[in-house]
C-alpha cells in the first residue's frame, strides 16, 4: 500500500422517503450485495493505486478526498465479520466462534505467506532476468537478498512485508482479537465501541505502535485502525440501525457534504498549486501532516461522509445490485482474499511492463483495465468452482453454510 501515497506531496501522507432503507440491516434472509459491491470496488481501486500513476489512477477516491479504498476495505471487513461470527456466537457459543474465527485467522495467514513467496519469486526473477536491482530496492526485498533466512522469520512474523503487502497482516491482527470484540459487543456495544475509541486516543496521546523489520513501524498501525474495523462491527450488530434517524436527517446530509467539499478542495490543493492560497494558513498548521498509518481522524470523517451519503442514496433494493455491469466487482468482492492476492501479484507485473516500455497513456490504461479483467475473471472462475462443489453435496449444513451471506467470509 505504500506506493498509494507516493505521488501526494510529502505534507499530505502523513432518501428520507426510504428510512428503511437508509442503512445496513442487522440480519437478512438473503446476501448483501452492497458490501459485495463495495468491497470488490475497493480492490479494484487498490489495485489501480498500486500502479504507477496513469489515466485511471485519476478515477480513484485518493485523489479527491482524505480517505481511500483502505477504509473501505477495512469497515467492510468488520462489519462481515461481525454479522457472520456474532450469528455463529448466539447460536453455538464463544468456543465454537472462536474457533472459527481462528480457522479464518489461519486461512488469511497462509494466504498472507504463500503471497510473499510468490511475491519474492516473480520481484527476485525480473530483477535478476533483466539486471535491475533497483526493482529489487523500490519493492523493499534488499533485506531479503542479504539475509533470507532472518528475514523469512521475520515475515513468518509478520514484522517483514514488501511494499504493497500491508493489508493482510493488518486484518490478521484484528481479526485475531475479534472473539474478544464479539463477546463483549453482543453485551455492551456501545461500551465496546467506546472502548475502541479510547485505544484510538491513546494510540495517539502515547504513540502506541507495532515495529516493522528491519526497521520503522507498520504502515497501517492495528492500534488505530482497530477503531474504523470495531466501528464496522458495531454498526453490524445494531448500531447502523440506531443511527437510521441520524442518518436521514437532512444536517447529517448538508453536513457530510460540505466535509466532502472541503476534503476535496484541499486534495486539490496537491495538484494544482494556485489553490493553495486560498487556504488559510490556521488550517494547514492544524490538519497536516495527514497521517494514514495512525488513521488520521480527518480520513475517519470523510470515509463516514462517503459512507452517509452511500447508505442515504443506494438502498438496499436498487436494481443496480442485479445488473450484469456490476455483477464482475460484486463477484470480486464476494471472494475478496483471493482477489486481493490476485491484484498484488498482477500490479507488479503492470509495474514491470510500464517501467520497461516506458509506455504512454494508452499502454497505462490497457494495463489497468487487462489487470480488473484478470481479477473479475478469477472471481467467476472462484465463484464457478463454490457453486460446482455445492452441487456435488460437500456444503456443511445450512446455519454453517448461511456464514457466507451479507459479504461471507469470503
Amino acid at each position: 500500500m505504500t506506493t498509494i501515497t507516493a505521488s501526494l506531496p510529502e505534507h499530505a501522507i502523513a432518501k428520507p422517503a426510504q428510512e428503511k432503507h437508509a442503512v445496513l440491516p442487522v440480519a437478512t434472509g438473503e446476501r448483501e450485495l452492497r458490501l459485495d459491491l463495495f468491497r470488490g470496488l475497493a480492490l479494484w481501486l487498490i489495485f489501480i493505486d498500486h500502479l504507477p500513476p496513469n489515466l485511471l489512477t485519476w478515477l480513484t477516491i485518493r485523489n479527491y478526498g482524505f480517505s481511500d479504498a483502505t477504509e473501505i476495505f477495512i469497515f467492510i471487513s468488520g462489519y462481515t465479520a461481525a454479522f457472520v461470527y456474532g450469528r455463529t456466537m448466539d447460536e453455538r457459543g464463544l468456543v465454537v466462534a472462536a474457533a472459527r474465527i481462528l480457522k479464518r485467522v489461519w486461512q488469511i495467514y497462509v494466504a498472507h505467506i504463500f503471497l510473499f513467496m510468490i511475491y519474492l519469486a516473480e520481484i527476485s526473477y525480473i530483477a535478476t532476468s533483466f539486471d535491475n536491482p533497483l526493482y529489487a530496492e523500490e519493492m523493499g526485498i534488499l533485506d531479503f537478498l542479504k539475509q533470507p533466512d532472518v528475514t523469512i522469520v521475520q515475515a513468518m512474523l509478520l514484522r517483514f512485508r514488501p511494499v504493497n503487502m500491508d493489508v493482510l497482516p493488518l486484518y490478521i491482527v484484528l481479526m485475531l482479537f475479534l472473539p474478544g470484540i464479539l463477546w463483549l459487543m453482543r453485551r455492551k456495544p456501545d461500551l465496546t465501541l467506546g472502548l475502541s475509541v479510547l485505544l484510538y486516543a491513546a494510540t495517539w496521546e502515547f504513540d502506541l505502535y507495532l515495529t516493522a523489520y528491519p526497521s520503522g513501524v507498520w504502515l497501517f498501525n492495528p492500534f488505530a485502525w482497530q477503531m474504523l474495523f470495531v466501528f464496522g462491527a458495531w454498526c453490524a450488530l445494531g448500531g447502523s440501525q440506531r443511527m437510521s434517524r441520524i442518518l436521514a436527517s437532512r444536517v447529517t446530509l448538508w453536513l457530510a457534504v460540505a466535509y466532502l467539499l472541503f476534503a476535496f478542495y484541499v486534495t486539490m490543493t496537491w495538484y494544482i498549486p494556485q489553490l493553495h492560497g486560498y487556504l488559510p494558513g490556521w488550517i494547514e498548521s492544524w490538519m497536516y501532516p495527514i497521517n494514514k498509518t495512525d488513521l488520521d481522524v480527518l480520513r475517519f470523517l470523510h470515509f463516514l461522509a462517503l459512507a452517509a451519503l452511500t447508505v442515504r442514496y443506494l438502498p438496499k433494493n436498487w436494481p443496480g445490485l442485479k445488473s450484469p455491469w456490476l455483477r464482475p466487482v460484486i463477484l470480486c468482492g464476494q471472494h475478496s482474499l483471493e482477489i486481493f492476492c490476485v491484484g498484488v501479484f498482477l500490479a507488479f507485473g503492470g509495474h514491470f511492463i510500464l517501467a520497461e516500455t516506458q509506455g504512454g497513456a494508452g499502454l497505462h490504461f490497457f494495463i489497468s483495465l487487462s489487470g480488473l479483467v484478470i481479477m473479475s475473471g478469477a472471481a467467476w472462475l472462484f465463484s464457478w468452482y463454490k457453486t460446482e462443489v455445492g452441487k456435488g453435496g460437500k456444503r456443511t449444513k445450512k446455519q454453517e453454510t448461511d456464514a457466507d451471506l451479507a459479504g461471507g467470509e469470503a
